[in-house]
């Protein structure tokens, strides 16, 4: 009997020993399951710190532009800062400075953080492209009187300096510097700074505005602040010296002008105008506007005279009338038309008869047309035209010439009079009273104009940036 109790005593204590094996097991598992996970939280808080270290080298920088805005011309990287916190440092972050490309505004700027919180360095890095906030904020901008009849659409802000009538549908604000004004295409009493002949017809001052969200989506405002042309145009004169140094010049062509083409390979074609297509005989200038003409190349009626790249500081200066086209990729260029000594009789002007394209519409392209006349789309324009450009007229205005319609079979200006659509991708800045359509239906029949947003930070060299500082255009992190 006395041996078999001692039999039981053993086989009790097995289950026991298994128990508590199964514990350290468990026990074992857990220990190394919190030392992960301590792990990982440690890993995590370390990216965290890293990150945040890189985000103190955006704002290092930044105080460094906000006294000195050409810092990265004087010391341009990179840049090592050791990153300090109650004394202790904690890590340190790296700069790479990439100036502004030619013709542009914009600095991207690259800044890794690295922690010390491991025993290993962790590193995170953000890319951040700085800009200041410029004049070239609006889809269209002019100096007098403007009128937009039913058939533009207009995305993006909109501002004159006299009165507007508006007559479409503008997506973007709708401002005036005036609180009322004559308009000229009718007599009667004064009209809104910002008014719509739409149905129901805007009352006449002092009748409380009304909202008009059918026509304009975005609100009107009137009146603003006049915006300063003269701080919107760099002087023509400095212009072409830039040209001269740097840049392309092109000298008078003693014909009709010049025909630039632009080519995706950063390359553009030029050619020597010749020979202008005639008008009909019935065709005249009724309206007696300046410079009325054609302004299309007759077939054979130009002159190839080489290719040339892109200049280095994106600047063509060409002191006769010029006419664009092509399209280009991941380029910048501005292409001014002006003659010295300057007089209105000979302003020079620059006519788009055919598509001016981008590749990319991400801030990469970027073609400024700039006449010290009028900008043009001549008689054999495009039927659908696409522009995209800012356009910029320093005395002129930015529009078409009026061609008489065919009011008597002898008496017209036909076939060309009637257009489908012209697209604007940009910006237009019309010293003079804008327009590409009239109120007998000649022009173009649907005009749309499309604000490009890259302008606000990133506008043409000839943009004069508003009084500020830089702010942050773009952020991501790069892995």
């Amino acid at each position: 009997m006395k041996n078999i109790t001692n039999c039981k005593k053993g086989f009790l204590l097995w289950p026991v020993m298994v128990a508590v094996f199964i514990a350290v097991l468990l026990l074992g598992g857990l220990s190394i399951w919190l030392a992960g996970d301590i792990n990982l939280t440690n890993r995590a808080i370390a990216r965290e710190e890293a990150l945040r270290i890189a985000e103190a080298g955006i704002d290092y920088y930044l105080w460094r532009l906000s006294g000195s805005p050409e810092d990265y011309l004087t010391n341009p990287g990179p840049i090592h800062q050791e990153f300090m916190d109650d004394g202790i440092e904690k890590g340190f972050f790296n700069l790479e400075i990439i100036p502004p490309s030619s013709g542009s505004s914009a600095i991207k700027l690259r800044s890794q953080g690295v922690s010390y919180l491991r025993e290993r360095e962790v590193k995170r890095t953000i890319e951040v492209v700085f800009g200041v906030p410029s004049l070239a904020r609006y889809a269209v901008l002019s100096d007098s009187t403007m009128r937009f009849y039913e058939g533009a659409e207009i995305f993006g802000p909109i501002h004159s300096n006299d009165g507007i009538r508006f007559d479409g549908i503008a997506h973007g604000l709708v401002s005036s510097a005036v609180a009322n004004y004559s308009d000229p295409d009718h007599g009667g009493g004064k009209e809104f700074g910002v008014h719509t002949h739409v149905y129901p017809v805007d009352p006449l001052p002092p009748a409380e505005v009304p909202l008009r969200p059918d026509v304009f989506k975005a609100g009107r405002q009137f009146p603003v602040p006049a915006v300063d042309f003269s701080d919107i145009i760099s002087d023509m004169a400095i212009m072409k010296t830039k040209a001269q140094n740097g840049g392309h010049y092109i000298d008078s062509s003693g014909e009709s002008g010049y025909r630039i083409f632009l080519k995706e390979d950063n390359s553009y074609d030029l050619f020597k105008v010749t020979n202008l297509t005639s008008l009909p005989s019935q065709c005249n200038n009724n309206r007696g506007q300046s410079g009325w003409g054609s302004w299309s190349i007759a077939p054979g009626g130009e002159e190839f005279l080489d290719n040339f790249s892109l200049p280095d500081n994106s600047l063509i200066f060409v002191e006769d009338d010029v006419w664009v086209e092509g399209k280009i990729d991941k380029a910048r260029i501005t292409i001014v038309a002006g003659r010295f000594p300057e007089a209105p009789a000979k302003w020079a002007q620059i006519t788009v008869n055919n598509n001016l394209l981008y590749t990319n519409y991400d801030g990469q392209d970027l073609i400024s047309l700039i006449a010290q006349g009028n900008i043009n789309t001549g008689w054999e324009s495009a039927d659908n035209l696409r522009i995209d450009a800012v356009l910029v007229s320093q005395n002129g205005r930015v529009g078409q010439y009026y061609f008489k319609p065919p009011s008597q079979a002898a008496v017209y200006c036909g076939p060309h009079h009637i257009k489908d659509k012209i697209l604007i991708y940009g910006m237009v800045i019309s010293k003079d009273r804008y327009g590409f359509s009239y109120t007998d239906g000649t022009g173009y029949q649907i005009r749309e104009i499309h604000y490009d947003n890259n302008l606000f930070y990133n506008p043409p060299s000839f943009l004069i940036p508003s009084d500020g500082y830089y702010g942050i255009i773009s952020w991501r992190e790069v892995k």
